[in-house]
């Protein structure tokens, strides 16, 4: 798989090919060639994925740092003057 074309693909479609390819794999009825031609791809678009899903935990990590922020926040009182 090409750099531009992984940019453009999205997780869900990039996994849903994935799952294609375990299919197709698992049956055992391909060449060797196609087999290896297969197994390249896939392990390709298993580190695209994976690759998205450390982004989005990082991203979700950030958000929830920023949230606890704005809650400890909001929890402490004014002080008064």
């Amino acid at each position: 798989m090409a750099a531009n074309e992984e940019t453009k693909e999205s997780f869900e479609t990039a996994l849903s090919r994935l799952e294609q390819i375990v299919g197709a794999l698992e049956k055992g009825d391909l060449s060797l060639e196609d087999s290896l031609k297969l197994y390249e791809e896939g392990i390709g678009r298993a580190r695209f994925c994976q690759e998205r899903l450390e982004e989005a935990e990082s991203k979700i990590e950030v958000l929830s740092q920023d949230a606890r922020l704005l809650l400890d926040r909001a929890a402490k009182p004014e002080p008064s003057r």
